[in-house]
């Protein structure tokens, strides 16, 4: 029996209409919740993403702000542009797209962010309490999957779970999410021996590395729930996830499809952040 497919469009249009009705409470109230997005250079990604991010904000009803800067912009501009970003009361989420050119630090970027309008959930005061157990915004990604997770009911208290991929962005902050959940986590990366080995024990195995199709079937556990959160693109145009597919649907339970799969909540629970930003505000 092949696996369960987890649809990423089908629960991201269900809790973008319950994201829209928080939207309509706020502007009965008078408050209008309002994403501030900064794009630097012309990366093709970077433009969807950021495309993609004002198109959701439209639809659910924010108000949406684009900054657009060339790529040898200099960086004292762009702070500039943050520091009135932060200071405008109407504004309630910031995010500045990334990759940022090479004369950026970005974490001096991510800094500048006020942390209460740091919807991505980047800047060191959030990722502090995030550690801490009491996040004011989780990091979009390891959000969007957890959702995914409490969809499906999938027990993740005493589950082991297995996290490949140690980025800031996503294996970190879910590695975390998972451990507060009450499952047993392990992260593998670039210098794990025997990577096998763990992706075999794992009730629940996230893969956030951006290698196509390196986790195969014979990988994977039969009967585990498998969260793909890879996007590559091959040589032919066509995108696929960390994992090998077909293989992993032929044994694993539950299995993301890439596309259309994590990527779509990671754009929801950036919205779901901005929302509560703006509720706090309120």
């Amino acid at each position: 029996m092949l696996a369960r497919i987890l649809d990423g469009n089908a629960l991201s249009a269900k809790l973008r209409a319950q994201l829209a009705e928080r939207v309509l409470e706020l502007k009965a109230g008078g408050v209008e919740p309002c994403l501030a997005v900064v794009l630097v250079g012309d990366n093709p990604a970077s433009a969807v993403y950021v495309r993609n991010k004002v198109k959701a904000c439209e639809t659910a009803g924010l108000r949406s702000l684009k900054f657009d800067y060339p790529g040898d912009v200099s960086p004292a501009v762009v702070f500039e542009r943050i520091a009135q970003l932060n200071a405008d009361p109407a504004v309630h989420g910031i995010l500045v797209q990334l990759p940022l050119p090479p004369q950026f630090d970005a974490e001096e970027v991510l800094a500048a962010i006020n942390a209460e309008k740091d919807v991505d959930g980047f800047h060191a005061e959030n990722v502090g309490a995030l550690v801490q157990g009491n996040p004011r915004f989780i990091p979009c990604t390891p959000y969007g999957v957890m959702e995914m997770l409490k969809s499906e009911n999938v027990t993740l208290r005493g589950a082991e779970a297995v996290v490949v991929g140690r980025s800031n962005i996503v294996g970190k902050p879910l590695a975390l999410l998972l451990l507060a959940q009450g499952a047993t986590v392990t992260i593998c990366h670039s210098q794990t021996r025997d990577l096998a080995f763990h992706t075999r024990r794992a009730d629940v195995l996230v893969a956030a590395v951006g290698r196509a199709r390196m986790i195969t079937g014979d990988m994977i556990k039969p009967g585990a729930t498998v969260i793909d959160v890879g996007i590559n693109r091959l040589a032919d145009g066509k995108l696929c996830g960390d994992v090998d597919f077909d293989s992993a649907q032929k044994v694993a339970a539950l299995i993301t499809p890439v596309p259309g799969g994590v990527g779509p909540m990671t754009i929801t629970m950036l919205l779901a952040n901005t929302i509560s930003a703006a509720e706090r505000a309120a």
